[in-house]
């Protein structure tokens, strides 16, 4: 993810790794999806703990007053769209601005009625407990990237901007429109983390039980957990770091950011079907085919989605959409409790992006 993060330096564990500084790909660890692991540190923590908090007093009809917080307000949400949009254009960061708004997001039980127990988007993986989850290592470089962002726009919450970086992303390489809602509500501490293992892991005994247990666990089915593997087409795999992939490819070997690695894909910052397409053609020695992609085409119910996708980029486009919403709202408490929705009118819903031209990054 269900996993899912690229440019370039030598960075210290003790030193916060610049924007331009930090290797920002979608890449797999332990988990399905995963990122070049880069040690968090206390410096980084303080860093996300010193956030605003906007509090409003409300008295109820009993006449008693309660604090709560309020979540994001809609014009910032707008501006820091923007704002992510130009900080893509620059960074190449897509793959992992994307992983992070699913790792928040992807720790939800439906087991668990009481919010934050159950996990979800809340904003929790900006603590330095939950960073140091073994699936979530490295996504401190995409908490550095947005936190410029977010200090701008302090009537953002972190749960709804991770969740709205991961959108803009998709939509900004190529991907669908996705039909997001916000308005979600952060935590406040880091006792509110849920616990480590939430989270897939990318080279599990049985890939397809694996993956269902831990997907059914969220609420999604089948034909979610394919349509959501598809973000694969994007980001790359680095073995020093994560344990999968080749050092270098002829696809990686030029960057965007810092060469090397290993793609799931040819041109892997553009968002299209050919992750479905590579993996069903086997062809490529130099395109990332790991457990959890291979059980796609290998287990039966899977595999009718996982075809579908490779003939048909358009029923991708679609179930993708609606799988990344669903996700993006996994556990979150919203305020107000229908959210809050940034693009209203019908033309926005039906849009067709343009498929973003994959750059070298290279002048």
């Amino acid at each position: 993810m269900a996993a899912l993060g690229g440019a370039t330096a030598a960075v210290s564990s003790r030193i916060l790794p610049s924007a331009t500084g930090a290797s920002l790909s979608l890449s797999s660890s332990r988990s399905f999806f995963s990122f070049e692991c880069l040690r968090s540190s206390p410096r980084i923590s303080n860093l996300f703990l010193n956030q605003r908090r906007v509090l409003e007093v409300r008295v109820s009809s009993r006449g008693y007053g309660t604090v709560s917080a309020v979540a994001s307000d809609l014009d910032q949400l707008k501006n820091a769209r923007e704002d992510i949009k130009e900080l893509l254009k620059t960074k190449f960061s897509h793959p992992i601005l994307i992983r992070l708004g699913w790792h928040d997001a992807g720790t939800y039980n439906k087991n668990i009625e009481e919010w934050p127990q159950r996990g979800g988007a809340n904003g929790s993986l900006r603590f330095e407990v939950e960073q140091k989850h073994a699936a979530n290592a490295g996504l401190v470089n995409a908490l550095k990237l947005l936190q410029p962002i977010k200090d701008k726009y302090s009537g953002v919450t972190y749960a709804d901007l991770f969740q709205l970086a991961g959108a803009t992303a998709v939509e900004e390489a190529g991907g669908p429109k996705i039909p997001m809602k916000y308005g979600r509500v952060d935590v406040t501490s880091p006792e509110q983390c849920p616990e480590e293992g939430r989270l897939p892991d990318a080279g599990p005994p049985s890939p397809a039980d694996h993956l269902r247990q831990v997907f059914y666990r969220m609420g999604l089915n089948d034909k979610e957990i394919v349509a959501l593997s598809g973000a694969h087409t994007l980001g790359r795999s680095r073995p020093d770091r994560s344990g999968w992939g080749k050092p270098e490819t002829k696809y990686t070997k030029d960057g965007p950011g810092a060469p090397g690695g290993q793609s799931w894909t040819a041109q892997w910052l553009k968002f299209d079907n050919s992750y479905f397409k590579d993996i069903k053609e086997k062809k490529d020695e130099d395109l990332l085919v790991l457990p959890t992609d291979a059980a796609l085409f290998d287990d039966p119910s899977f595999k009718v989605y996982a075809e579908k996708y490779a003939q048909d980029q358009e029923a991708f486009f679609k179930d993708y959409a609606e799988a990344h919403a669903k996700l993006s709202n996994l556990g979150a408490k919203f305020d107000p409790p229908e959210g809050i929705v940034i693009d209203r009118s019908p033309s926005a819903q039906g849009e067709k992006f343009v498929a973003a031209k994959y750059s070298s990054g290279k002048e």
